[in-house]
């Protein structure tokens, strides 16, 4: 079968990958399409993120969707012909963090297209792979492949909406509407938000911010101050979800943000930011980091089989996987495209 392989920064090529045997257990799966990730951006342009970086080829890609073509030995949830979402998230179970519940934190972790581990775990952008049975969810007849490999970048706005708490009736703001702040504002409008407010310093991602159930939205490029009026009594929001990983977008809603507020910092910019502890302090912030999900994958898959949410408007396009430079290069151009998926009929 044929795989995208990343080899250096630019440096993607489709080569023949081998498949893994199908043991007891396990599904082997046609994939039909992926979406592309902040971090598969990362690893194409700049070849990693923070201090990991490509050691040796990896095959790239871990939101995937497709269909099950053979079931191994035990298996009988599932049947072939069946269509699913494939979380790529595979904790060891036995470490201390799985035993507390806390799986995306295990001490052996194997996550799909991850330069983290060396030799590191390769990726789902192929034509067919070998999974565990417990990580398939089937999809509901009406959903499309291509939302069905929304299930992963939804699972991390779900699981950053259980780090911020209830959130019913809270009045919101979510700065940086890229895919990861819009999947935070269908989940937070899903969750019973009052009042949501988006910034980017793009019309592209706020329309679409508008159009997955934002109330307001304010362009930071043309309105600088278009927060200020939020920033009386010490500030209006209950909760912050940071999505743009940049730090003048963080210290500049701690103005209107109220006290006690909570601050969830979605997004990485692969770098580290300075932060005014004196203003956290004072106003006693509650700072919380996003990793990952666990259990949220399934509750992503629920969610779009029950038709409770609603991806298409993220979803730009849809490219052949042999045509991965010009899919990474509308990836990367946010004036035009929030998520673009690989096909790999």
């Amino acid at each position: 079968m044929e795989a995208l392989v990343i080899h250096a920064p630019g440096d993607l090529r489709v080569e023949e990958f081998p498949t893994d045997e199908l043991g007891p257990g396990q599904l082997r799966v046609r994939v039909r399409c992926g979406g592309i990730c902040g971090s598969d951006l990362h690893y194409y342009q700049h070849g990693g993120f923070g201090t990991v970086r490509i050691q040796q080829p990896m095959v790239l890609g871990h939101e995937v969707a497709g269909v099950i073509e053979a079931v191994g030995e035990g298996v009988t949830a599932y049947a072939p012909g069946e269509r699913i979402a494939v979380s790529p998230s595979r904790p060891c179970g036995l470490c201390r963090f799985c035993q507390e519940g806390l799986q995306n934190h295990c001490l052996d972790m194997r996550y799909y297209g991850s330069a983290m581990r060396n030799p590191h775990v390769q990726g789902a952008f192929r034509q067919q792979i070998v999974v565990d049975a417990y990580q398939a969810h089937r999809l509901a007849d009406h959903l499309t492949d291509q939302q069905g490999a929304m299930a992963e970048p939804l699972s991390v706005a779900l699981h950053g909406i259980n780090r911020a708490g209830p959130l019913l009736g809270k009045k919101v703001l979510v700065t940086g509407c890229g895919p990861i702040g819009a999947l935070a504002i269908i989940a937070a409008r899903r969750a019973g938000a009052g009042h949501i407010v988006a910034t980017d310093m793009g019309a592209h991602p706020l329309s679409k911010a508008l159009k997955v159930g934002a109330d307001e939205v304010v362009n930071i490029a043309e309105e600088p101050d278009g927060l200020a009026r939020f920033a009386v009594d010490k500030g209006q929001f209950d909760v912050l979800f940071e999505a743009s990983g940049n730090e003048r977008a963080l210290r500049g809603a701690f103005e209107v943000l109220r006290p006690r507020g909570i601050i969830v910092q979605l997004g990485l910019s692969g770098g580290e930011m300075t932060l005014p502890i004196n203003a956290i302090v004072a106003k006693e912030f509650d700072l919380r980091g996003v990793f990952r999900f666990h259990q949220e994958f399934a509750t992503a898959v629920e969610l779009l089989n029950k038709r409770l949410v609603d991806v298409k408007p993220l979803i730009s396009a849809t490219v052949s996987y042999r045509d991965s430079a010009r899919a990474f290069a509308l990836a990367a151009d946010r004036s035009q495209a929030m998520k673009v998926l690989l096909s790999f009929d």
